[in-house]
């Protein structure tokens, strides 16, 4: 199976200006009750604290991904962003949660601070960050590959990855 991902990063400017609160109420559909248990998981290892689903980004964030263009949105520090895409018809978020989490052990604590090799993992478990949302979409051949794949988005409010903050906001596995 192949499969990469990419993440972006958010900007202190949008945390100033102020980010909508998308607050979420629980959003009880097993897609949404799986990214939740997935990250919450994630994070509880890393001592960060539960999400809550952002349902405002929900619409947004699956028309971006049934456009199915593996590249950064244009977020304007709006949210953090995971992007993964894979070839496996069984393909989920569990795929998504694996790969990026696996980038934890390259993370470098005693150098604390953005990488391109870790920045999945630490926009997963940012202490800051309280929302996600995330969606799946079909992909036809020749679009992200050349068979037909899945691509998955996952968006983070507040945003993580900001310079200057990663030893409050990367914890260390529990």
């Amino acid at each position: 199976m192949k499969h990469f991902c990419i993440a972006v990063t958010g900007v202190v400017a949008a945390l100033v200006a102020g980010v909508s609160s998308g607050a979420g109420v629980a959003h009880a559909d097993a897609w949404s009750d799986e990214v939740l248990a997935r990250h919450n998981h994630a994070r509880e290892n890393y001592g960060a604290p539960p999400l809550t689903w952002n349902s405002d980004l929900y619409a947004s964030t699956l028309q971006f991904a049934r456009q199915c263009k593996f590249q950064a949105s244009e977020a304007g520090g709006q949210y953090g962003e995971n992007l993964y895409a894979g070839t496996s018809s069984t393909m989920g978020i569990h795929d998504a949660m694996r790969t990026w989490m696996n980038e934890g052990s390259k993370y470098n604590y005693s150098n604390p601070g953005l990488s391109a090799g870790t920045r999945h993992f630490t926009q997963v478990v940012w202490k800051s960050t309280t929302q996600v949302t995330a969606a799946i979409a079909d992909c036809p051949a020749g679009t992200i590959y050349d068979q037909p794949s899945k691509f998955i988005v996952a968006r983070y409010t507040p945003p993580g990855n900001l310079e200057g903050r990663f030893p409050q906001n990367v914890g260390r596995r529990v």
